[in-house]
């Protein structure tokens, strides 16, 4: 398979929220004059946010044939918390839009082990034409922190533990008062079923994301750097504000 990966870089978030959102809608509205419905992944945080709006605003998308999924959730958070991924997606998406489906995951199931089964299966029966994500401080995607990420992982979806890096960035990020609030054990979709979607859009904005962003880009494709296997995708596009981009050369 050929692949393309492409690193686009904005003076600032807005800029780049909007660029990536004209791309994407783009890119749906070719896919949907191929196909009847497809079927999007979306990743939840702040770093998202000019992205969301810009996208949920354009007129030209037909959600109605879109099937939405996100791509992790915090095991055992109150399930009313705005800190969850599908609440936060909920608010910022999916309630102001009118997407043929969305699939939420739930982290407070009873059995975290079926309702990843139960997520997985639903994924294989909405195979993600396209994924919307960012990367982490550590440079993870979804909750694949390096100590769990996997390039062949042979599940779908399942249970892991953060790391103590993840963790702080969602206290960076705003989302929880400390660490101690911050859940430990979190359901996440897997590197190879984010990577095997057709297209990729990653927002990557801030200065905090500047070392794994070029880790991403220039470090080796290994677990290391969870991101970096976006350079195995068929069509990545890595979208970055000046602030992320600080660390790679100057084009």
């Amino acid at each position: 398979m050929q692949t393309s990966f492409t690193v686009r870089s904005f003076q600032n978030r807005a800029e780049m929220g909007r660029a990536a959102a004209a791309d994407t809608a783009a890119c749906i509205n070719r896919l949907l004059q191929e196909k009847e419905h497809l079927s999007m992944i979306f990743a939840a945080a702040p770093s998202q946010n000019e992205f969301l709006e810009a996208l949920r605003s354009d007129r030209s998308i037909d959600f109605r044939r879109i099937t939405a999924f996100h791509m992790d959730e915090y095991v055992g958070l109150d399930p009313q918390a705005p800190q969850g991924f599908g609440n936060f997606l909920r608010d910022r998406l999916f309630s102001q839009t009118n997407f043929r489906q969305v699939h939420y995951l739930n982290g407070n199931a009873a059995d975290p082990q079926a309702e990843c089964f139960r997520y997985a299966q639903l994924l294989r029966e909405n195979p993600p034409d396209i994924v919307c994500l960012g990367i982490g401080e550590n440079g993870h995607i979804a909750f694949n922190d390096p100590h769990v990420a996997d390039f062949h992982d042979p599940q779908a979806v399942r249970c892991v533990t953060l790391d103590k890096v993840c963790r702080t960035q969602q206290v960076h990020d705003g989302c929880f008062a400390s660490l101690e609030l911050v859940p430990e054990q979190a359901l996440t979709l897997t590197i190879p079923t984010l990577i095997n979607a057709r297209f990729h859009f990653c927002i990557v904005p801030g200065p905090t994301k500047a070392q794994a962003v070029s880790n991403t880009v220039a470090g080796p494709i290994d677990p290391s750097c969870p991101a970096s296997s976006l350079r195995l995708c068929e069509n990545a596009v890595l979208y970055l504000d000046e602030q992320s981009a600080a660390l790679l050369p100057r084009r």
